[in-house]
């Protein structure tokens, strides 16, 4: 096993990154493990991220590596934690390719991923004309006809934001709405179309929807779609060593990044609902923050 590290990431995306930045520019020793299967590999673009809009996921990455890298003190590992153990001040980490490592802090970037996607065609299109957040991704359909796939509190939310980019959807619950009479009828008075038929599949051609066809013959033409997809933890490894976990799947943290179990930290989708890739950005720089000023806090104490 190697020497200490100052602090251990898991994964590596915008949330991982940019607290590997921080923390190489403080000079601290920073191992970040990570398998490179971001969710949002299938994302042509990302957008909202300033300097950065219309960037692709594995370009930003690349740049953001590559800037990273410039810090000797910060190390990558093309690897995935499968095994997390020891306490505040001497943690190990075990990789599948049986790597270890020792590091004092901790920090949870592993994001969410996407649960299988149970509709016949759906894969076929998400990335390319299906998307699940309209400030990521509305811009390109505006002014479109697009079908919004959600049900419940989820669905009737997204009705009242879509307007923004297209007043032209149609809601597919696939199944039971979940409504309540008044969320109903605000609809209707909104003359918002929808349909509780269960979906049969979505008819694409090069990734580009065509149309939405229900278990009741209904055929909806779209050229666009959002959907509600459902999310699980990005890794199962915060859990694992005692971490508390919101009933989303998210790490539960306080405003500063931390855990209830002392010396480790959550930052990113991982931690928070705001599924946005500059959110996910400065959560990490800001959780670097607070591990960094930890570290300094115990050294400073030692030398008395």
């Amino acid at each position: 096993m190697e020497a200490l590290h100052d602090v251990g990431i898991i994964g590596g995306g915008p949330a991982g990154l940019n607290a590997a930045l921080m923390l190489g520019r403080a000079r601290k020793t920073v191992v970040v493990v990570d398998e490179d299967r971001p969710r949002n590999r299938v994302t042509h673009e990302s957008h909202g991220f300033l300097t950065r809009d219309g960037i692709t996921p594995s370009e930003f990455r690349r740049i953001a590596r590559e800037q990273v890298t410039a810090y000797p003190s910060v190390r990558f590992v093309a690897d995935r934690a499968v095994t997390i153990t020891g306490t505040d001040g001497d943690f190990q980490i075990t990789t599948a390719q049986g790597l270890a490592f020792r590091v004092k802090k901790l920090l949870f970037a592993t994001g969410m991923k996407d649960a299988p996607l149970d509709i016949e065609g759906l894969i076929d299109v998400y990335g390319s004309s299906a998307f699940v957040c309209p400030y990521c991704d509305g811009w390109e359909l505006r002014d479109q006809p697009l079908v919004l796939i959600a049900n419940g509190a989820k669905a009737h939310h997204m009705a009242k934001i879509l307007p923004g980019w297209s007043r032209q959807y149609t809601i597919c619950t696939n199944g039971p709405d979940e409504w309540t009479d008044e969320q109903r009828n605000e609809l209707r008075q909104h003359k918002v179309p929808f349909f509780d038929s269960p979906i049969l599949r979505i008819d694409s051609q090069d990734g580009k929807v065509q149309q939405v066809v229900l278990e009741d013959g209904s055929e909806i033409a779209c050229t666009g779609i959002f959907f509600a997809p459902t999310l699980v933890p990005g890794s199962d490894l915060p859990e694992a060593i005692g971490c508390q976990i919101t009933e989303t799947g998210a790490v539960l943290v306080d405003s500063f990044g931390k855990t209830n179990v002392p010396g480790v930290y959550s930052a990113g989708d991982s931690a928070s609902a705001a599924y946005q890739l500059i959110a996910a950005a400065a959560a990490g720089a800001l959780t670097a923050v607070t591990i960094n000023s930890e570290l300094l806090e115990a050294a400073w104490n030692n030398e008395i």
